[in-house]
């Protein structure tokens, strides 16, 4: 063979290498698709367990669907081929984002799993607190302990959940007095924390139960003042108790339809009216609702399941209206009372006065 014929070979074969090894490498990315959703009104499993629990307040009876949405997130060990990232980029029901925008550098999955839970049950608390707020029932709050630091004085004294009502004889209203009673001593000095150990029946706990538990200190490798090893934070207390029962579920993105949800038991009208609605969007206390991510991946959720209505963030109102699943009617919501405005118009078959979403 003539020389340069085999260089045009083996340049050849060569380049083609090359190719096969790009296309069958693994890439940095991971892969988002639509997961399961969940009528806050009915039940989570085929056992007939209900997404939403209420005891100590009269409840009503509901209809229809107000479905909170999941995306379905390949794992953070899982990198994906190419073939499998261009083909992800062809198909609308996979979303395919940079790995670190969904496990940020040196998080592992099971980090990642417990942070997903800890904003689960913080929206939780908040999908309770705007709920009853916006029904005019009272909402008491409470410093409890957040999480005790592994190996620190309050260790295997103070648990997670417990309520401080004293430090050193004086009450507490706010976790920053915490900090300032204990950082008052000398490293080395005792504390006496007045405490309600956190309930096992999910109930708030009575205050027969406070005892006192002495803690002592040690000096704090940051500040070098007294520490006992406690992160207090504020919680919010019920009158009546309220359980949100999902597994394997996590983020803050369910905290609109739980609050719907809880208002639809508490009150007798029939905020569907029959009707098939789902959504998204983080809420706080206040029901303000926040954007949140994967929003074509539960809009295509929510489709899938039968749902007619889709409330949606306003600051995710552009990206949903991008690629509407053909069905489904995007209601653009900013607060709870937005939500509850539209689902009035669903029931009274006013859709053309529903906030729409547009690009």
């Amino acid at each position: 063979m003539p020389r340069r014929s085999a260089t045009m070979l083996a340049a050849t074969l060569m380049l083609i290498a090359l190719l096969c090894a790009s296309v069958f490498m693994n890439v940095p990315y991971t892969e988002l698709s639509p997961g399961p959703t969940y009528n806050t009104l009915g039940a989570q499993d085929k056992a007939g367990t209900p997404v939403i629990s209420i005891s100590g307040h009269p409840t009503y009876p509901t209809s229809g669907h107000l479905n909170m949405t999941t995306v379905q997130v390949t794992g953070a060990d899982y990198q994906p081929s190419l073939v499998s990232v261009v083909t992800g980029w062809l198909r609308s029901d996979v979303l395919v984002v940079p790995h670190d925008s969904v496990y940020p550098k040196g998080q592992t999955e099971q980090q990642a799993d417990q942070q997903n839970a800890e904003e689960f049950a913080s929206s939780q608390d908040s999908a309770k607190t705007a709920a009853l707020t916006q029904l005019g029932i009272p909402v008491g709050t409470e410093v409890v302990i957040g999480s005790v630091v592994a190996g620190a004085p309050a260790d295997g004294k103070l648990h997670a959940g417990d309520r401080i009502t004293a430090v050193d004889g004086t009450a507490i209203t706010d976790p920053n007095q915490v900090a300032d009673l204990v950082t008052k001593h000398k490293p080395g000095d005792p504390v006496v924390f007045t405490v309600v150990p956190q309930a096992k029946d999910g109930m708030n706990p009575a205050p027969s139960d406070e005892t006192q538990v002495t803690v002592p200190t040690t000096t704090s490798p940051a500040s070098g003042k007294a520490f006992v090893g406690i992160q207090p934070e504020v919680d919010h207390t019920f009158p009546f108790k309220i359980d949100i029962g999902l597994q394997d579920v996590g983020g803050p993105s369910a905290g609109l339809m739980f609050s719907l949800g809880v208002i639809d038991k508490l009150t007798p009208t029939d905020l569907t009216g029959g009707k098939f609605v789902a959504g998204t969007g983080t809420i706080d206390d206040k029901g303000n609702v926040g954007p949140i991510g994967g929003i074509s991946m539960k809009e295509i959720a929510a489709r899938n399941a039968g749902a007619r209505y889709f409330f949606t963030p306003s600051d995710n109102c552009t990206e949903a209206a991008a690629n509407t699943p053909s069905g489904l009617r995007l209601i653009k919501v900013s607060t709870l009372d937005d939500a509850l405005k539209a689902l009035g118009q669903i029931r009274a078959g006013q859709d053309s006065a529903l906030a729409s979403c547009s690009k």
